[in-house]
């Protein structure tokens, strides 16, 4: 079994053993793949590159073809106990709509995302004047997939605004460590989010 990278080992901890599961841009599957095996998870992962699709069917997991901008309409409410979005919610055209798609089809929500605050890229823009990059942003401003990059302050407002409550936080580095100083100043010095939410 591959190593899952540190952001998705932490996402792996916040499942319970025995759930169901929707990943949504689930990739080559590595996270549904692992949790079915050490947790006894079952699910679907949805995923738009046919090249990524490959290879979760090579793992044995379950995938749909799907473009997350079209929604969840094909699944109904409360179908699963967790969606994941991992390094998507950036994405998507409408991150709020799919966040209450999320708590529709889900009890839980799970999302990760790369900190746009991080202090890296404020100082990258402010001396260069040029849209930054980094490990967790690493495209060019002209071919990025990334089209509604946040702040951990606009995803927790976001929150706040649609009734969704906040379980649990974790702020990873540039290298997707949990530095211990990460959680002082979270919104300047993490790289990337994480985040377990459920309806208020």
């Amino acid at each position: 079994m591959t190593a899952l990278r540190n952001d998705l080992q932490i996402v792996a901890e916040w499942i319970a053993p025995d759930s169901r599961i929707l990943d949504l841009g689930c990739g080559d599957g590595s996270l549904l793949a692992q949790l079915a095996e050490t947790r006894g998870v079952t699910g679907y992962g949805l995923e738009i590159d046919p090249e990524k699709i490959t290879r979760c069917l090579e793992r044995g997991v379950n995938v749909l073809q799907s473009d997350l901008d079209q929604g969840l309409a094909e699944f109904d409410d409360d179908s699963f106990d967790y969606v994941v979005m991992t390094q998507t919610l950036q994405s998507v055209r409408r991150p709020d709509q799919l966040l209450e798609e999320m708590l529709r089809v889900g009890r839980e929500g799970i999302v990760t995302f790369p900190n746009f605050a991080y202090w890296h890229l404020r100082y990258h823009l402010a001396v260069r004047g040029r849209m930054p990059m980094s490990g967790a942003l690493c495209y060019a401003w002209y071919d990025t997939p990334n089209i509604h990059l946040c702040t951990l302050r606009d995803f927790e407002t976001l929150c706040a605004e649609r009734g969704i409550e906040i379980l649990e936080r974790q702020t990873l580095s540039h290298e997707l460590q949990r530095p211990w100083f990460a959680g002082i100043l979270p919104n300047l010095l993490a790289e990337v989010a994480l985040y377990r939410f459920r309806r208020a």
